[in-house]
């Protein structure tokens, strides 16, 4: 390898098991130090019986089992030289893997004691997988401490280091081959080592106590690469080792010497020119496969030429607009002024196109206003689809009386549904340290046009609406002192209830009769008279969720959980998301029973779920041993499938199908028996997502959730239902991918909010959720890919171990 080459491989590719050998203890077993004299007592009359135990950490959490090295009890020098393999692979390491050492004495009987203990990365600061040897120095009297950042490290402060450190440091990269070798220049140099080193332990006195450990060594540098999105896309290291790619961190950048050359040929006196520009049969394919980006792709410096140069006969194509307008250079005052008389002669885009104008990327105004005149043609039930990414959409806007805000409020004003919803969602925002100004502003202004409305009817009485809403907070704050309340409880579940409906009857009194109906901050439409104390009850939860039973006014009843103490924000999103993709199948006549509850967020750890009769499967399978039984139990039928009734068999399909396709769309994770959730009618629906974008704290999970009792219920991965449900699987995934720029944008509008798993790393994660679309694939394609994941998650098996650990920690809890 010349110098002018670097070769590397990537963690990711590396199918083998994590191997190290460790090797020998170095330095004086026996401290002097006053504060370890007890040891020292305790281990002079015995020789030390000491073994090295040694336990991967993942990301500061324990992985695998430990392992344990043979007993050494043959006096200083202690060298073990044991080769140890670990079940993990490199492929499977994350950035942050630590390998926690510990070095144990069992000469005292019966009682271990920690002689000490060092945590290594096992990558460098710069990413590069350490190998070679490796001398960790030990923590006296410690345990190795896996947590991330560790308590133990093995590596020598900076401030500590001297010659000795930087000799073991050179002779460490000799070793490894990273300094060239020359046989009498090296004889010569290790003489001189040799010296140097013993006369620096003797000034030491070797008081320190080091554990050497030898890492193994590759071919090439191995460099960490997550699996999945990646960033950079280097090709794989061949066989040959010819060619490699190598990230250029200037990527992206922008090139002045390019600049200056699309300014000369975008000069606005070639205008007249343009006009009568066609594209020739090479542009327009170049053309045909711009407009099919998705709207988180960049376009270059090439493509954005392309797009402007053939401008005037791009005008007709609606679907062109996003792009033409991605391609403008909009910090030149002219050419902007063009690109917006060209907006204005443009064939009117569609309403979900409207959103991507919206993100941060246009920061034109004139653009803005645009997509928001396209908005205005959407209906109120289409608006509430997206409304909780307009308001986030408001953090983009260059002032406090945009024309979004002033849309976003006038059709708040005529819709008591939008408004309640509008007015909860800028209310959950007013804690936000950054944007609480603008989202307070645009409460005030919907408060002002609120109350300016008047009309003949009583019930459209400005204040008395406004007044409506507001009571709604009232009832909340209510709830959350009474959750307060009950948590103080000490007890069981009953004793908690009994004290819930105790405040109900008494102090709290006034919740079971308002003097005035108050609509349902779930559904505003729903006008709600008191909590009904006898059928309200509390959750078996750390939270203590309050079921709540409400009187309706029409004489019904409806239950909500109200939950204080959880940011159900997250929720929000993903349950936003379901009932849309709910609405977007069945605008293809495919109904897949899906059950798209309603989730409101009133606060940021506070908030209202709509309750849903239904069984876990866990509590289905622990009480009737199959799914099948459970259904039997409802819609029994001798002569249907499996004894049940053919519809209910197929609603259970469906939404299976249709909720595994979702939650692998969105990287649901955290799945378990527990927070999958079956209705009495087949349906079954997931709830409590934590995890979304492919975040899960379990490891290696599958890419859809589809346990082995929901085959089982289908009748086995041979049968003709399950057949029908990976048919329904592949035509749901093939529609939601049409509609996947509506859905990247709408994720784009929140990732400026405060949504955990989004706010960690935004672009990461809409990167991650737009691959998961494979907008490469054609549809034929999409659907054996499909297939090939279903196979997948039916096959895997560990996901059974993890679920039985998972019962057991619920079981004790």
């Amino acid at each position: 390898m010349n110098g002018n080459e670097f070769r590397f491989f990537l963690s990711c590719d590396i199918n083998l098991p994590v191997t190290f050998r460790i090797d020998r203890l170095e330095g004086n077993l026996r401290p002097s130090s006053a504060s370890q004299r007890e040891f020292e007592s305790e281990t002079e009359t015995k020789c030390e019986e000491l073994f090295v135990e040694s336990a991967l950490f993942l990301d500061g959490s324990l992985f695998g089992l430990p392992t344990r090295t043979r007993l050494e009890s043959s006096g200083q020098p202690y060298c073990w030289n044991e080769l140890i393999t670990l079940s993990t692979k490199y492929r499977d390491l994350t950035v942050h893997s630590q390998l926690a050492l510990t070095v144990w004495d069992v000469s005292q009987g019966k009682r271990k004691v920690p002689v000490g203990g060092a945590t290594v990365h096992l990558f460098s600061s710069k990413k590069q997988l350490k190998t070679g040897k490796q001398k960790l120095r030990l923590w006296r009297g410690k345990e190795a401490d896996g947590s991330y950042p560790t308590t133990t490290p093995g590596k020598v402060p900076r401030h500590e280091r001297g010659e000795l450190e930087r000799i073991e440091k050179l002779i460490s990269k000799y070793e490894r081959g990273q300094i060239q070798r020359i046989d009498w220049l090296d004889s010569l140099a290790f003489k001189a080592v040799e010296k140097a080193m013993d006369r620096e332990n003797s000034k030491l006195g070797n008081s320190h106590l080091s554990l050497i450990v030898d890492f193994c060594t590759f071919e090439h540098r191995v460099v960490f690469q997550e699996s999945g999105v990646n960033y950079f896309f280097p090709s794989s290291v061949s066989s040959t080792n010819e060619l490699v790619t190598v990230w250029d961190p200037e990527v992206g950048k922008s090139n002045p010497s390019e600049n200056k050359q699309l300014k000369l040929a975008r000069s606005l006196t070639r205008g007249i020119i343009d006009m009568d520009l066609k594209p020739s049969s090479n542009d327009w394919k170049s053309i045909q496969r711009i407009l099919k980006y998705p709207p988180t792709r960049t376009l270059s410096g090439e493509e954005r030429q392309l797009l402007w140069k053939f401008r005037f006969s791009l005008i007709s194509l609606k679907k062109a607009l996003t792009k033409f307008l991605r391609s403008v250079e909009w910090s030149d005052a002219q050419e902007a002024k063009q690109a917006v008389e060209l907006m204005g002669r443009w064939e009117s885009i569609d309403v979900t196109d409207a959103l991507e104008l919206l993100s941060p990327v246009f920061e034109s105004e004139e653009v803005r206003a645009y997509a928001v005149s396209v908005l205005e043609r959407a209906d109120d039930e289409e608006l509430q689809c997206y409304l909780l990414q307009l308001v986030q959409a408001l953090r983009f806007e260059r002032s406090e009386r945009s024309r979004l805000t002033l849309f976003l409020v006038q059709r708040s004003v005529h819709n008591i549904q939008i408004a309640s919803f509008f007015r909860w969602y800028l209310t959950v925002e007013f804690q936000d340290p950054a944007y609480a100004k603008r989202f307070h502003s645009t409460h005030e202004i919907l408060e002002d046009n609120m109350k300016k409305l008047a009309g003949s009817a009583e019930d459209e009485d400005g204040d008395r609406l406004w007044e409506s809403l507001m009571r709604q907070t009232s009832l909340t704050a209510q709830l959350c002192t009474i959750t307060r309340d009950v948590k103080a409880v000490r007890g069981g579940t009953q004793k908690k209830i009994e004290k819930l409906r105790q405040l109900l009857y008494g102090l709290h009194s006034e919740l079971t009769y308002f003097e005035e109906p108050i609509r349902l901050p779930l559904a505003p439409d729903v006008l709600i008279t008191g909590i009904v104390p006898a059928e309200s009850s509390i959750f078996k939860s750390a939270l203590n969720p309050l079921r709540l039973t409400f009187q309706t006014a029409s004489g019904g009843h409806c239950k909500v959980i109200f939950k204080k103490g959880d940011d159900i924000r997250q929720d929000q999103l993903v349950v936003q998301m379901v009932s849309l993709m709910d609405r977007l199948l069945k605008s293809e006549n495919l109904d897949l029973q899906l059950t798209p509850y309603r989730v409101l967020a009133t606060g940021q750890d506070e908030g209202m779920l709509e309750f849903v009769p239904s069984s876990s499967l866990a509590q289905i399978l622990s009480e009737h041993r199959s799914i099948i039984s459970y259904l039997q139990k409802f819609h029994p039928d001798d002569e249907g499938p499996f004894g049940i009734t053919a519809l209910c068999l197929e609603t259970f399909i469906k939404s299976c199908a249709g909720y595994s396709v979702i939650t692998y769309i969105l990287g649901i994770g955290d799945r378990h028996l527990d927070n999958l959730l079956l209705r009495d009618d087949g349906r079954l629906f997931h709830v409590d997502f934590g995890f979304i974008l492919g975040r899960d704290p379990k490891p290696f999970p599958p890419p859809m959730k589809l346990c082995k009792e929901m085959v089982e219920a289908m009748g086995g991965a041979e049968s003709p239902y399950y057949t029908r449900f990976k048919s329904y699987c592949c035509e749901a995934y093939n529609i939601l991918r049409k509609s996947s720029n509506l859905i990247l944008n709408l994720f784009h509008l929140v990732a400026g909010s405060n949504i955990p798993d989004i706010a960690s790393e935004p672009e990461k994660g809409i990167l991650k959720l737009q691959e998961k679309f494979r907008l490469d694939l054609d549809d034929e394609n999409a659907v054996h890919f499909f297939q090939d994941l279903i196979n997948e998650s039916v096959s895997a098996l560990f996901p059974q171990m993890v679920e039985t650990i998972h019962r057991w920690a619920q079981y004790w809890r």
